[in-house]
């Protein structure tokens, strides 16, 4: 699967971004493998994050069908467990975009193992194509804080204990927003999914 212009070089920024602030931050940055508890719970990802995972598991399927095999068993037994309560099309894996499909969102697998995570080790099998959301969790990021534009920094609550927020400033790490939504606007899928769906083949059915 060939992925879109620019999600080469927009892997490479953040890539270099996530090692200058871990670098800054030194011991206050506490993420390490086997440390998942930002890898429970539900997220939304983009057409861009979708066609990067779906990259890595075409590898994977090659380079170690076993680990794909494995990756897509958790996939199903995820899907099975969480379709009765997906704020979307649970065939397609699109999330719904009415106020109400954002509110069941908000309460939606809050506490389930993203499929990608192999529980032995505690890593993460599809680590290399992994959504934006999960390379910039953990250093300080900047987030809108309400509705009137304002921004703050946030950060892993595991993270930067005991620094002041002149430290955390000091580890701020730069999200490469404009070039993500450029490599986007490129792609015509515009719709909204969250892990699992984008780790199976593309056609096949969840349910198969």
């Amino acid at each position: 699967m060939n992925l879109p212009q620019g999600d080469t070089e927009l892997v490479q920024m953040m890539n270099a971004a996530l090692a200058e602030a871990a670098e800054r931050a030194g011991e206050w940055l506490v993420c390490r493998p086997g440390c998942t508890p930002c890898c429970h719970g539900a997220f939304a990802i983009n057409a861009l994050d979708v066609l990067r995972l779906r990259s890595g598991m075409e590898v994977l399927y090659v380079a170690n069908p076993a680990q794909a095999a494995q990756i897509e068993r958790r996939v199903r037994a995820w899907i099975r467990t969480n379709r009765a309560e997906f704020p979307g099309d649970a065939e397609t894996g699109l999330l719904g975009d009415s106020d109400a499909d954002h509110a069941r969102f908000e309460e939606f697998a809050n506490d389930a193992a993203c499929p990608a995570l192999d529980a032995e080790t505690g890593c993460c099998d599809v680590y290399t194509w992994r959504p934006m959301t999960c390379r910039v969790f953990g250093p300080p990021v900047r987030m809108e804080a309400g509705t009137g534009g304002e921004t703050a920094l946030a950060h892993c609550e595991l993270c930067f204990v005991g620094a002041s927020p002149t430290n955390v400033k000091a580890c701020e790490m730069p999200v490469a927003h404009e070039l993500e939504a450029t490599v986007l606007d490129a792609i015509p899928s515009k719709g909204m999914t969250v892990v699992a769906y984008a780790l199976l083949r593309p056609g096949e059915s969840p349910m198969a």
